[in-house]
């Protein structure tokens, strides 16, 4: 049996006027094939059905079928216990031909006013935050009723982050009756199918805080929560598709433009209004915010170390230097950390999201530093003490003349460092001849010492010859006598 495109060939090649043994060639069909189907209409058999091992048994299966949800292994197993002694395979694809797979049917669940919110996380793989990359996420709140929206971006989906996001979302929309939630970590520790779910205790904390109630999702039922599954992807395919993203630090101010230009007042395809029209009318159901607001740390026991330093997501944060070794209380925020020791505040830090930093505060370190300075000020007065005999009365003096006398002390232990004990002793002793008490005095007189005076050299003349030789007349000596004493004088000549 050929083929209907090898049969248009045949009629094709023939009807330019080719012998058989031309088109038989061209084909690399046998000639009897060529002359058999020339002037044939091509009606391909119908395939002729081959009697089965299965025969016998089809119509227990579809039996079995119709009265259990079996699988293909399963009635094969049973045919084998009935006598069948054929192959798994053909009982599989009788099965699967008779049983085709049913496709889920949904109901369209509807909400009262204020009744219900559903919430979720969404992620759009990572950012730039200063040298490093976090995963970005972000928190999705829909008020079924209206389906007004909250989008909140995260570099987390710690508790803290999933707390905070819902305060900012009550704050934004109001406070529902009850949160759909699916098996999130943060909101069910365990959901075994056909029984309750455990919730974690903090979220149900919170739940109690806020007044709503938290209805968790049947086990792999996303379908429950569809309205906020939706707006995960209309966030991902109307804000985020085809965006560079900015700094992280504009995403939310950005995201809020959207909420109220875009996504709040578009037609919604199945209400066919508004979500911000709609949530007019839902606002008067839902409840208000608790005044008070909620402490949503995540609280870690932590314990600082030689450098007084805690560990925290690859980050360095300092403590007060007296608390090095001990063990302390660490509370995360979305925003900053804070650290307590037996319930007192000792340290606060922005939170860092970068890795391998190290985040000092500089008063944290000062309480060592004069500790270390104190030590090594006795250290220097007690070498000076031991510099001369004349030592402890010269730094008496310094203290009773000079304000800053450890200062004093340490350029004097230094000029004792270059010039030597000895010299430095001898200057001291000096200056305590003259009541001077001053390091630059030391200095002064040990640099008097050290200074050497030139030689005098041999006298040289320098003079003409005509100048030395000069004829001078005597000395007029009456300049100087005393009036009459001038005869004696004379007679004295």
């Amino acid at each position: 049996m050929i083929d209907y495109a090898t049969w248009c060939a045949i009629r094709d090649g023939l009807a330019k006027h080719l012998g058989v043994r031309q088109v038989a060639r061209d084909l690399g069909l046998n000639v009897k094939t060529v002359r058999r189907w020339r002037a044939r209409p091509y009606a391909p058999r119908a395939p002729v059905p081959r009697p089965s091992k299965l025969d016998p048994f089809k119509g227990r299966i579809v039996g079995w079928l119709d009265a259990h949800p079996l699988s293909a292994q399963q009635v094969f197993q049973r045919l084998c216990e009935a006598g069948y002694d054929g192959g798994p395979s053909i009982v599989k694809d009788y099965v699967h031909r008779i049983r085709p797979r049913p496709r889920a049917a949904f109901l369209t669940l509807a909400f009262a006013p204020g009744e219900v919110a559903q919430v979720d996380w969404g992620e759009w793989g990572s950012i730039a935050v200063g040298e490093t990359r976090r995963r970005l996420s972000f928190f999705v709140m829909v008020l079924a009723y209206s389906r007004q929206l909250y989008v909140e971006f995260t570099l987390s989906q710690g508790m803290e982050h999933f707390l905070e996001a819902h305060i900012h979302a009550f704050d934004a929309l109001g406070v529902p009756r009850k949160i759909m939630v699916d098996n999130l970590r943060t909101a069910v520790l365990a959901h075994v199918r056909g029984e309750p779910p455990q919730f974690n205790p903090r979220y149900l904390d919170f739940a109690r805080h806020y007044g709503f109630e938290v209805v968790a999702c049947s086990v792999a039922k996303g379908n429950e929560k569809g309205r906020v599954e939706r707006a995960v992807g209309y966030v991902k395919t109307n804000f985020l598709n085809g965006q560079e993203l900015p700094d992280f630090a504009a995403l939310n101010p950005a995201v809020r433009v959207w909420l109220e230009s875009v996504a709040n007042v578009r037609r919604h395809r199945e209400t066919q209004r508004r979500p911000v029209e709609l949530w007019a009318e839902e606002r008067p159901h839902l409840q208000p915010v608790n005044p008070r607001r909620y402490d949503v740390a995540r609280v870690l026991a932590v314990r600082a170390d030689r450098q007084f330093r805690v560990t925290f997501e690859a980050n360095r944060y300092s403590v007060p230097a007296r608390f090095a070794g001990a063990q302390l209380t660490l509370k995360v925020y979305p925003e900053h950390l804070c650290l307590y020791h037996d319930q007192d505040l000792i340290a606060r830090h922005v939170r860092c999201w970068e890795r391998h930093r190290d985040i000092a505060d500089p008063d944290h370190a000062k309480a060592l530093v004069a500790q270390r300075r104190h030590a090594q000020d006795a250290h220097a007065l007690a070498r000076f003490l031991a510099l001369c005999p004349q030592a402890p009365k010269y730094h008496e003096g310094l203290l009773e003349r000079r304000g800053n006398a450890l200062s004093h002390v340490r350029q004097i232990l230094a000029l004792a460092d270059i010039h030597g004990t000895e010299t430095v002793a001898r200057a001291m002793a000096d200056a305590l001849d003259f009541a001077a008490f001053s390091s630059e005095y030391i200095a002064h007189l040990i640099q008097a010492r050290g200074r050497q005076l030139p030689q005098p050299s041999a006298l040289v003349l320098m003079r003409r010859q005509d100048v030395l030789e000069l004829d001078l007349p005597p000395a007029d000596l009456s300049l100087y006598a005393i009036p009459g004493e001038e005869a004696d004088c004379h007679d004295r000549r």
